[in-house]
């Protein structure tokens, strides 16, 4: 729990600089849920991931890479990696992989993590009380 929150929290701050990669509108309104409201950018615009990470690399020298840990968000992570590094943006997914190593088998996805840290805790209340 402690570790989750202090990841999201890096994420916040490394969102006062660097935009948010996300699969959609939906990872979009989680992640404002959690407190993250800035630079947070939904891939799924209609434009192929190629063309997003060359529009990117216009105005941006990083990116936070935050998709899904499904095998779709799985392989989108390493086309966006290697797309905004072709570009010469330098691609952040080490938030991306401690969030997969500590929530893999409860969560799959962005959008269950507001509701997932809810039942942490309230189950870390619990052990308190």
């Amino acid at each position: 729990m402690e570790q989750l929150e202090k990841l999201f929290q890096e994420l916040e701050d490394l969102a006062d600089r660097s935009p948010v990669i996300v699969e959609g509108a939906r990872d979009v309104a989680a992640l404002k849920k959690m407190g993250i409201k800035k630079n947070v950018m939904p891939l799924n615009k209609g434009v192929s991931v190629f063309s997003f990470c060359e529009n990117l690399s216009r105005t941006e020298k990083e990116a936070v890479i935050l998709t899904d840990w499904d095998r779709r968000g799985g392989r989108l992570a390493r086309m966006l990696k290697d797309g905004l590094e072709a570009n010469g943006v330098r691609a952040n997914d080490r938030i991306r992989t401690q969030i997969v190593i500590l929530s893999k088998k409860e969560v799959k996805d962005i959008e269950s993590m507001p509701t997932f840290i809810e039942r942490l805790r309230a189950m870390a209340l619990n052990q308190r009380l």
